[in-house]
């Protein structure tokens, strides 16, 4: 068994964790909040964006862009702490980010609106260039959840919730995504925030099994960490990059006036053989 240790707790739906510079960056989505931790739990709030979605991801110039949903803008975090606007995405109801190395900002959003129940209908992927340009460039995918860009920069690999997939489109030179192609069949997983490691193998976290899932290209099962609630997200850092840091908290419905328990989010740690690449 993996030994499992709790970095912070008493938070609510914590999502999208992200290592930079000593320290584990995550959002709070009932909060509103994105707070940085260090490696012995000591935790700051350094942005408030009241969000649901509220995710996150790391400019190459080392700025933190910010998904404001209601609003449909991404936002960065300049270093005096103050917010701008990154990019206009014209749309609300955005998911996730990810940020590869050249400054391409992919967002997801779902065809429909989960939490007040409606008819399920599939999502999108969208590119934000650094001139701000914006532009649909995937669909048909039936919940898009985490992103993740290969080590390499070729590769945007996309949760798909709904199918239990992970799907895969190589990245052009202007950032566009071609060759669709179905990455990994999971079987019953529930794939929700993954991260890339350097060997190419992705870690999925899944909600409904209480676990983060390390899989290898074409789906074989190449560990399991087990925690004791819904995993939303997990990233690979530490010092040696091989720190997963899982958010975590118990789930109770999409459409419950509080999706997870009050309190119940957390930071869980637990140290792994292979350390992270690429993005997030």
């Amino acid at each position: 068994m993996t030994e499992i240790r709790t970095l912070v707790d008493g938070r609510g739906l914590v999502e999208s964790p992200r290592w930079h510079d000593g320290r584990v960056y995550f959002s709070d989505w009932s909060a509103g909040e994105v707070v940085a931790a260090d490696l012995d739990g000591h935790a700051e709030v350094v942005a408030r964006v009241k969000s649901l979605p509220l995710c996150t991801a790391w400019l190459p110039d080392g700025g933190l862009v910010i998904v404001d949903s209601p609003n449909g803008r991404l936002l960065r975090r300049e270093d005096d702490g103050s917010l701008t606007v990154h990019a206009d995405l014209g749309l609300t109801g955005w998911n996730d980010i990810v940020v590869d190395g050249r400054g391409n900002a992919y967002v997801n959003r779902a065809g429909f609106e989960p939490m007040a129940g409606e008819e399920a209908k599939p999502g999108f992927v969208f590119l934000a260039t650094p001139d701000g340009t914006v532009r649909e460039v995937a669909d048909d995918i039936a919940f898009p959840n985490g992103m993740a860009v290969t080590p390499d920069g070729s590769t945007l690999i996309v949760a798909d919730s709904y199918r239990g997939e992970l799907v895969a489109f190589a990245i052009g030179a202007g950032g566009g995504l071609s060759d669709r192609r179905v990455w990994a069949a999971l079987g019953d997983g529930t794939p929700d925030g993954i991260c890339t490691d350097a060997e190419g193998a992705v870690w999925y976290a899944d909600v409904p099994h209480d676990r983060c899932v390390r899989v290898a290209e074409g789906g074989e099962v190449l560990g399991v960490v087990e925690v004791d609630r819904g995993a939303f997200a997990c990233a690979l850092g530490g010092p040696d990059g091989t720190t997963l840091f899982i958010t975590a908290a118990q789930w109770q419905g999409m459409t419950e006036p509080e999706p997870v328990r009050p309190g119940s989010g957390r930071v869980l740690v637990a140290e792994v053989e292979v350390p992270g690449a690429g993005w997030p």
